[in-house]
């Protein structure tokens, strides 16, 4: 039979009432053990009991996932910046004392709750119950709810204009723009792989429309543009096909427009594709192709080609052929100059480009014995350039870095590293950053002997079971 829970005592220290609140929210989940909240929330089974005891320090990000998994409407969130908040900034908190007041704040004494003194009555101060209700009552549960179905589905496809204008064009431009930037912060699946399927279904549609002759390169463009984005959403959620469809539009408006740096762009998407799903013999005619008059391409769209080439090499474990390629791709991006690049090609940047010949490296070290620091380093500039409008490549990069230290370096790093990544990874939908997991529990299942491993595969396993 299952053990009774420890009785607790929310009022011995306000980490005791955190936990106290949260098993208050597991328990509104009718038949919801501590265990089972675990995976839900990519922890281990016990973590989630040491905190309801006080013995466990929650973290701000878990706070927040436990907010969604209870539908709290943000309580747990709210209260755990009242707990743990100032002890993150104790340190701030002394330097700024060390300077003095600093102009527009606003000075309170010493005191439990937040280590400050205060004549204000606070939320620690109040009972259980009344702390609930004024945690809640500034809740989003609060607000009524709307029909959001009739937002993202409407009842019928927008109706195709007589004549294409430059506002099909503008729209055109606008939704792929957001489709690329949903996808790099979001992964491909889910309701962001409908919404591009939708566009996609759109933007056909719109090539059989009436165009007027000097609009028609243009409408082609950014069709070409929107099925890039498309296909590429379609690659990350593991939908290959739709992915090759999307890229085959877009390979063929910008063959028909004449845009040699789309044309490129598609082939450099048809190559990563190929080679992820085994074939970097394909994968690597597809970068030829994408560099045919290469003299055409900024050296920016150059180095994003070579570094194709290099991840097709790496995965045949090709050595001389990936460092050379590797070295042209470095080669063409010293001479980058984000001015002679179409706008689309801003996401290539240095953290980028390490990023992808990082890849390439990363093979080599693992299946061809080759030195793994320039792929480590690589990763690691790549960790540190990405901003979290890129929270996908981060986190695949940071995941890889684990693994790579996991294999060929010090397991304790490789496991801290990795728990950062699922920081990231864990809020994607994406099939190759769930794939990249798999492996990183892999090569953590070396390290049978540490029980820090162990804790980082069962993270994975509850991270991969939502």
């Amino acid at each position: 039979m299952p053990q009774p829970e420890k009785v607790l005592t929310p009022d011995a220290s306000p980490q005791e009432w955190f936990g106290a609140e949260l098993r208050y929210w597991r328990k509104r989940k009718p038949g919801l053990r501590a265990a089972q909240l675990g995976p839900l929330v990519q922890v281990s089974p016990d973590v989630i009991s040491k905190i309801e005891k006080g013995t466990y320090r929650c973290r701000r990000d878990l706070a927040e996932r436990l907010d969604v998994v209870l539908e709290t409407g943000g309580v747990l969130t709210r209260a755990w910046g009242m707990v743990f908040g100032d002890a993150d900034k104790k340190r701030s908190d002394a330097d700024s004392a060390r300077r003095g007041p600093v102009e527009g704040t606003i000075q309170v004494r010493e005191g439990r709750m937040l280590g400050r003194d205060t004549s204000a009555q606070l939320p620690e101060s109040l009972l259980p119950m009344e702390r609930r209700a004024f945690l809640a009552a500034t809740s989003l549960a609060a607000i009524a709810p709307i029909d959001l179905a009739r937002l993202v589905a409407p009842p019928a496809p927008p109706e195709l204009p007589k004549r294409i204008r430059p506002t099909e064009l503008d729209q055109l431009r606008l939704v792929a723009d957001s489709i690329h930037r949903w996808d790099n912060a979001q992964g491909g699946g889910g309701l962001v792989g409908d919404f591009a399927s939708r566009s996609m279904e759109w933007a056909v549609r719109l090539l059989s429309v009436d165009c007027p002759e000097q609009l028609r390169p243009e409408l082609l463009g950014h069709v070409a543009r929107l099925g890039i984005v498309v296909g590429a959403t379609h690659f990350d959620a593991y939908a290959h096909d739709d992915a090759r469809v999307a890229f085959k539009v877009a390979s063929e408006c910008a063959e028909e427009a004449g845009d040699w740096w789309l044309r490129a762009k598609t082939y450099s998407f048809l190559s990563r594709q190929a080679t992820w799903l085994g074939d970097p013999d394909e994968g690597l005619t597809y970068a030829e192709k994408g560099l045919v008059r290469s003299d055409r391409l900024t050296p920016t769209i150059q180095a994003m080609m070579h570094s194709a080439r290099a991840r097709a090499f790496g995965k045949m474990h090709d050595v001389q052929g990936t460092l050379a390629a590797v070295g042209t791709a470095d080669d063409a991006f010293a001479r980058s100059n984000p001015a002679e690049d179409p706008p689309w090609m801003r996401y290539y940047d240095d953290a980028q480009h390490h990023g992808d010949t990082a890849h390439a490296l990363f093979d080599l070290s693992v299946h061809a014995d080759q030195d793994p620091g320039r792929a480590a380093q690589r990763f690691a500039s790549a960790v540190n350039g990405h901003s979290d409008d890129y929270a996908r490549s981060r986190g695949i990069s940071r995941t890889k870095l684990a693994s790579l230290v996991m294999a060929k370096g010090d397991p304790m790093q490789a496991i801290s590293i990795g728990h950062k990544a699922l920081d990231d990874v864990g809020r994607l939908t994406s099939q190759r950053a769930a794939d990249d997991l798999r492996e990183l529990r892999r090569f953590a299942g070396q390290h049978r002997n540490l029980e820090e491993a162990a804790h980082l595969r069962q993270r994975i396993t509850a991270t991969l079971q939502v």
